[in-house]
């Protein structure tokens, strides 16, 4: 009876909450691409735009598009394939560029990695390309990938990894729940792929030392707020999607608990059943599910009433939503959904203020978002 409960007021809040056209912003097509996963702004406002199945794209912002060679040979398959760019912090010296993608395994299986390289604007081409840090165990199963790529203000990298949807329904065998791999986790690394000091398990040694927080299922997304504070966005099964607020050694639960259910109709508790306080609820989940992909908060100046609002790409939702957040509590709440027609993928505040998405498949367009006048 709950669940139908739950069900019924998530159909009743996501209409009410759909926002009416017109929309406050006016979306502009600039480009199309084959299965856009990432995109990333230069400091001389071009962008850099993976597409899944292993090219890298040099764009005007007036759409003009160069592909850039050297992109490495990526295990394109189900939900694999190219993923996450991003430079580094001090891009404007060291030309570092970062890039997230699957690779093959032994006997059929394959894993995340992060590699990292010197982009070369004049030719363009990514050069010495050389992976840094590997999603551990590789599996056989070609879901739940993440490998977002962020840096924070020290230049930390934050990498995220799903769990592979591997013994999801043994939640004692589930890998996110160990600390003997990095899969169901997000990462706190040095620049090199290193483990960063000061991370929660670091005296645990290992693969541990890398880990910030665990317990996740498909983290597509993974931003910081105005503060500083880290946010993740994730796939959870069916039903329960979730956006958490992220501090180091936090465990969100999953497969313990979800307030989603798997997909083959096995209950799994919800996190208000967590009486002892032992996992992380999330600060906001959807059921019916969006199907996040990516996730920013935005601070720019074009639509100043939504500086510290956060922004989901959403794939089945199709749609772009945007969420309130508490700063004295950190409690979230879904304000406007943008019904945009097509999957989203990727959101990106670009250098003068506009919001920048692209949409997922073949034929996928970047859009330029600004504000309706």
């Amino acid at each position: 009876m709950k669940r139908l409960l739950i069900l019924a007021l998530g159909l009743v809040m996501g209409t009410s909450a759909l926002a009416q056209e017109p929309y406050p912003f006016v979306s502009t097509p600039i480009a199309e691409f084959n299965e856009p996963w990432a995109l990333e702004f230069l400091p001389d406002g071009r962008l850099l735009i993976t597409e899944k199945s292993g090219t890298i794209q040099l764009v005007t912002q007036d759409g003009k598009k160069t592909e850039v060679t050297g992109a490495p040979t990526v295990a394109y398959a189900g939900q694999g394939g190219l993923g996450d760019i991003k430079i580094h912090p001090d891009f404007a010296n060291n030309k570092t560029v970062y890039i997230s993608y699957v690779e093959a395994g032994d006997n059929d299986t394959s894993g995340a990695v992060v590699a990292k390289g010197t982009l070369n604007l004049d030719k363009p081409a990514v050069e010495g390309l050389t992976v840094i840090w590997r999603a551990l165990p590789k599996l056989n199963s070609g879901i739940h990938f993440s490998h977002r790529i962020l840096f924070d203000s020290e230049g930390h990298m934050f990498v995220s990894a799903g769990e592979r949807n591997f013994n999801s329904e043994e939640p004692d065998k589930a890998p996110g729940q160990k600390l003997d791999n990095n899969l169901g986790k997000i990462m706190r690394l040095n620049d090199d792929g290193t483990p960063a000091a000061g991370n929660p398990f670091a005296s645990q040694g290992g693969i541990a030392a890398e880990v910030w927080s665990m317990g996740h299922r498909n983290p597509l997304g993974i931003a910081f707020d105005a503060s500083g504070q880290l946010w993740n966005i994730e796939m959870a099964p069916r039903g329960g999607d979730e956006l958490n607020m992220v501090n180091p050694g936090n465990n969100f639960g999953y497969p313990y608990l979800s307030n989603g259910n798997h997909y083959n109709g096995k209950i799994i508790p919800d996190h208000d059943t967590d009486t002892e306080g032992k996992y992380v609820a999330p600060k906001m989940w959807w059921n019916p599910v969006i199907s996040p992909s990516s996730l920013m908060f935005y601070t720019g100046d074009q639509f100043p009433d939504w500086k510290g609002n956060a922004f989901i790409s959403g794939l089945s939702s199709q749609s772009i939503i945007r969420v309130a957040i508490n700063a004295d509590n950190g409690n979230a709440t879904e304000a406007q959904r943008f019904v945009m027609g097509k999957r989203m993928r990727g959101l990106k505040q670009g250098p003068d203020g506009n919001i920048w998405a692209i949409e997922d498949g073949a034929g996928g367009r970047l859009l330029k978002l600004t504000p309706r006048k």
